[in-house]
């Protein structure tokens, strides 16, 4: 059950709602100040963080990730400051589950986490690919994981194997910007909600073969052992962030519920791509705060805002 719950919190964040009141200023020259300041300060941050400037208006872009290790220190000084200097923060897309919704999840926990009566792992994956789960489970004390729904085993590969911890990890880019925003009452808000009923029925009644993809690349990540998600951490730290999307935990979190769902995946990417759309014709500064892999993977948003002819300042990303 506590997998579950961590795999369904992945999306039920909890965000401020509305707006600030429009600034009283009159005369261009100290918005202008402010402005250029809240960018300088975007542009040293410990995070990857683009900028992009049309006119009175800024869209700083935040690539955050999930699991840093506690003992992994970073510079959020500056991304505090930013983040408390902006009009408006977006956040990621919160789940709005009902009381029904979760009732349903414990009704079919077994449906979730388990496979179907008499299947296991290699009814759904190739020899090859069994092989390699084999060995990267053979030091289990029992044959439990065999049973485990592909979705379950997949993070349970990525956090007992490959080093990754969402929720135990230390202060991500998100737990920072939150703080800042509360102390200076900046306005958070999620790039859009995703209803618990569609949530869970992309749990309950996704085959097992759904989830094929995300175990291949949950073992990949597991072979490279429990420094892999310190790898990317140390990468994301250090504004390496084509190492970040190409490294196995990134790509085996693309590939898991809910960004590898099919049905869910693609709400995901139209609400954030409706959000900047909006952001670039706001005045003032928004700040938002996406999964790296959204911004930076081929075909992605610093893509798109490059194509369209904008000048995108910030880390490389290829």
């Amino acid at each position: 059950m506590r997998k579950i719950a961590v795999a369904v919190s992945a999306l039920l964040l909890l965000a401020g709602a509305g707006f600030p009141a429009a600034s009283g200023a009159q005369t261009p020259e100290p918005q202008a100040a402010e402005l250029d300041e809240v960018v300088v300060l975007a542009r040293r941050s410990g995070a990857p963080m683009w900028t992009v400037t049309r006119g009175d208006t800024t869209l700083i872009l935040v690539g955050a990730i999930t699991g840093i290790p506690r003992d992994l220190a970073w510079r959020p000084d500056d991304l505090e400051a930013a983040a408390a200097r902006s009009d408006q923060i977006l956040t990621p897309q919160e789940g709005r589950a009902s009381f029904s919704d979760v009732l349903r999840v414990i009704w079919r926990i077994r449906t979730i986490a388990r496979m179907p009566n008499g299947q296991t792992s290699a009814d759904y994956l190739t020899p090859d690919w069994q092989a390699r789960l084999e060995t990267v489970m053979a030091d289990e004390r029992n044959e439990d994981w065999r049973n485990k729904s592909l979705l379950i085993l997949g993070f349970d590969l990525m956090q007992d194997k490959a080093g990754y911890a969402a929720r135990r990890g230390g202060d991500d880019a998100m737990d920072v910007i939150r703080r800042a925003a509360r102390r200076a009452r900046v306005s958070v808000r999620p790039v859009g909600t995703v209803r618990g009923d569609e949530l869970i029925d992309s749990l309950i009644t996704a085959p097992q073969s759904a989830h094929v993809p995300c175990v291949q690349a949950a073992i990949a990540a597991a072979e490279q052992g429990p420094e892999a998600a310190r790898e990317r951490a140390e990468d994301w730290r250090a504004l390496r962030v084509a190492d970040v999307v190409a490294s196995p935990i990134d790509r085996a979190l693309n590939e898991c519920w809910p960004w590898g769902d099919p049905e869910i995946a693609p709400q995901l990417r139209q609400q954030w791509a409706a959000a900047i759309e909006t952001a670039m014709i706001s005045p003032g500064v928004t700040m938002g705060v996406a999964p790296i892999r959204l911004l930076a993977d081929e075909g992605g948003v610093l893509d798109g805002l490059k194509a369209r002819g904008f000048e995108v300042v910030g880390p490389e990303w290829k």
